[in-house]
């Protein structure tokens, strides 16, 4: 998942997921090149983690069955 040729993304411009909820469990992702990233929106400056093509994608499917909810 997340690699050490991860671009920085400190400069990147974050959209808040079409998916967020009124409850607060929001993220936000961009992309540089072929590498993705996904953050916690109330607390952006925790970190990211960032993911290749391939990886995003995998990544996608597991939350999209449900794989990281609580």
């Amino acid at each position: 998942m997340a690699t050490a040729e991860a671009p920085e993304f400190t400069r990147a411009r974050w959209r808040k997921s079409s998916h967020s909820t009124a409850g607060n469990d929001c993220v936000e992702v961009t992309q540089g090149g072929d590498t993705y990233a996904v953050r916690d929106s109330k607390n952006p400056s925790s970190g990211h983690l960032a993911f290749g093509g391939n990886d995003w994608g995998t990544f996608l499917a597991a939350v999209k069955r449900g794989a990281y909810d609580r």
